[in-house]
């Protein structure tokens, strides 16, 4: 007689052996029509598993982050079920779950078409509409291959071949389709309504370069319709929001492959916006009780082999130069560099905590297919800060580095976040004891902050836990931006030094922080957050002058002459064209504030003032526009003053 364990801690009792199906039938019929699958004492198992004694067992549903990945894979099996029924021929291989969906990989003699994707997606929704009955198998290995070798599936064949030998496998069956898979799946194809196939590309074998070139079908798959539709809206907006295509029009940066991928260039527009990024930087991190630093772009190569970055980060270091026999390297961190300045002399424990913050830019060598716009590339500068502290002020640091780290976000338009506290991985340097405290010390300022925040197990840097600050953009997606490491490993490795007040020598702590990741990536984010509208802070023109006709022009160059005196970025458009499409031509431009100035404004010494948004703010003097303009200022991104 089995007794059920439900998540609220009731029990129900069955007279016989019974499914998951059955037990959610027996708390209710909107759970059984809901239920997915099973979590059976931790394990996530299909709705036709059978209860043969005691468990404690949770119903999946659509609404479980399980629930969303187990539809995501069983669209992937019936976006293979549609492919092998339409195009026989073809190979099936594997088709994982991604982020915000899924993809299969087949190897088929021609490549599909845009026409082919919509013939493959009609026949996966008249698969989903025929509800077929999906069902677990299990086959012993060797018969396994050779039942998919029969079938002519020579992929499949050779995943299930690298199996050890004695175990069975798992396989899927709906209808005519099998596929191996460890499971759970959906019960039925017609829990599968809502999904679209979005793409092709290539895709080597086991993504191997030597292996055979596959076809990826890109899919997403969603709990309902909705969502889905939400979904599709919100890649409709990120594209209109896509930083490349917004840095041109706007002329901020751009990518010249003259000079090699993966390296930016800032055009005028766009350097004003990093030069105030980089002002107000400073500026929070001096008051922060920070001091700059600045240091060299390339190092002796034995620095890396000391700090252990050439056998962590090789593939990632671009090659030595020689000069003078001996070898430098690029700098793909500027971590060993604060290392090199803090050995300088030896140190007090009065000194400590030191907090030293630089903007130092940085080379990777990353591949020419994971470039992508701002987003990924060659060299790019970090806003990196080290503090060298005792043990026993960890939490208090990881405190100030929260309250820095939040503030500067929300100044920049980001008051949505998400907190993660990573743990320590499987490959990993320093004691037991060292790790708990450090991850302890995390956890309290995580605690103390009154943060809500989740736990990555094993998801730490190799020399220290972490704390991960992801943010959520204006159409909700999530970027990783700001991190805070402790390191234990750089200061062994270099062995750092304090005097303590007993005159012993010990040991500092070291915490790696950015808080913008690198400035390339996070105006890169801020374009598509903002879609080019940026706050009057951030605008590289705050205010431009336009003249009605050329008589006017002498009184729109002083308007913008004056406020580039007072410290605004201001310009002056003196073209002789119609006042209506220079409006329009600026709002275009995402300027914050157009000042027309035509005969009334040139005789009552006033500027007529209109906001990109199209709103009329009247006439009013300079002095009175200029203190407008300087209240939206400082309001940076957490107030739109014009509505």
């Amino acid at each position: 007689m089995p007794t059920i364990t439900l998540p609220d801690g009731s029990h129900r009792e069955f007279p016989r052996p019974v499914t998951v199906a059955e037990v959610a039938a027996a708390i209710g019929p909107g759970l059984a029509k809901a239920a997915l699958a099973g979590r059976v004492d931790g394990r996530l198992v299909d709705t036709s598993h059978r209860l043969d004694g005691d468990a404690a067992v949770a119903i999946v549903t659509a609404k479980d982050a399980d629930g969303l990945a187990i539809i995501r894979h069983s669209t992937a099996h019936l976006l293979a079920h549609a492919v092998k029924q339409l195009f026989p021929d073809a190979q099936v291989t594997i088709g994982p779950v991604i982020e915000d969906g899924f993809y299969y990989d087949f190897a088929f003699s021609r490549a599909f078409t845009p026409e082919d994707l919509e013939l493959i997606e009609a026949r996966m929704k008249e698969l989903a509409a025929k509800d077929l009955p999906v069902s677990r198998e299990l086959m012993p290995r060797d018969a396994a291959v050779e039942y998919f070798r029969a079938m002519g599936e020579q992929y499949k064949a050779e995943i299930i071949a690298a199996i050890p030998a004695g175990q069975e496998i798992s396989l899927y069956r709906q209808d005519d389709f099998v596929d191996l898979c460890r499971g759970p799946h959906v019960p039925g194809t017609g829990r599968l309504q809502a999904f679209k196939l979005m793409k092709v590309a290539g895709a080597y074998w086991r993504g191997d370069s030597r292996n055979a070139m596959l076809q990826r079908i890109y899919g997403t798959a969603w709990a309902d319709k909705g969502a889905l539709k939400d979904y599709l809206h919100r890649l409709e907006e990120a594209e209109k929001r896509d930083h490349r295509r917004i840095g041109r029009d706007l002329d901020l940066f751009s990518l010249q492959e003259d000079a090699g991928g993966g390296l930016v260039f800032w055009h005028p527009k766009g350097a004003r916006i990093r030069r105030v990024m980089e002002d107000y930087w400073r500026e929070r991190h001096s008051a922060a009780g920070y001091d700059l630093l600045y240091t060299p772009h390339i190092a002796l190569e034995t620095l890396w082999h000391t700090s252990g970055h050439t056998d962590f980060y090789r593939e990632s270091m671009y090659r030595p130069m020689e000069e003078d026999e001996q070898l430098y390297q690029l700098k793909p961190m500027n971590c060993p560099f604060h290392v090199l300045i803090y050995k300088d002399r030896l140190r007090s424990y009065r000194e400590l905590p030191l907090r030293w913050a630089e903007l130092g830019t940085v080379y990777r060598h990353e591949m020419s297919g994971a470039l992508h716009g701002l987003m990924r590339v060659r060299g790019f500068t970090q806003d990196d800060a080290h503090v060298f502290c005792r043990e026993e002020q960890i939490e208090d640091e990881i405190v100030r580095i929260l309250d820095l780290n939040l503030e500067v976000l929300a100044d920049f338009g980001f008051t949505a976040y998400e907190i993660e506290l990573s743990t320590r991985p499987e490959k990993s340097v320093g004691t037991d004891a060292i790790w708990e405290r450090a991850t302890a010390g995390l956890r309290a300022a995580l605690e103390r902050k009154g943060l809500k925040y989740g736990v990555e197990e094993g998801g730490g840097a190799f020399y220290g836990p972490k704390i991960d600050v992801k943010i959520q953009d204006a159409i909700g997606r999530k970027w990783q931006c700001s991190t805070i490491q402790l390191d234990f490993n750089l200061p062994e490795r270099f062995a750092l030094e304090y005097v303590a007040a007993d005159g012993q020598r010990h040991r500092p702590i070291m915490i790696h922080r950015a808080l913008l990741g690198s400035l390339e990536r996070f105006f890169g984010i801020l374009v598509e957050h903002y879609a080019g509208v940026f706050p009057a802070w951030l605008a590289p023109v705050q205010a431009v002058a336009l003249s009605i006709t050329d008589s006017h022009a002498d009184y729109a160059a002083r308007i913008a002459e004056t406020l580039k005196n007072q410290g605004f970025r201001a310009e002056a458009d003196l073209r002789n064209e119609k006042i209506g499409f220079k409006i329009r031509e600026h709002t275009l431009q995402r300027v914050p504030y157009m000042l027309v100035a035509g005969a009334r404004e040139v005789e009552t010494q006033t500027v007529a003032v209109r906001t990109r948004a199209g709103k009329d703010l009247g006439s009013m003097s300079l002095e009175d526009f200029a203190a407008v303009l300087q209240r939206d200022i400082a309001c940076r991104g957490r107030t739109v003053l014009e509505g």
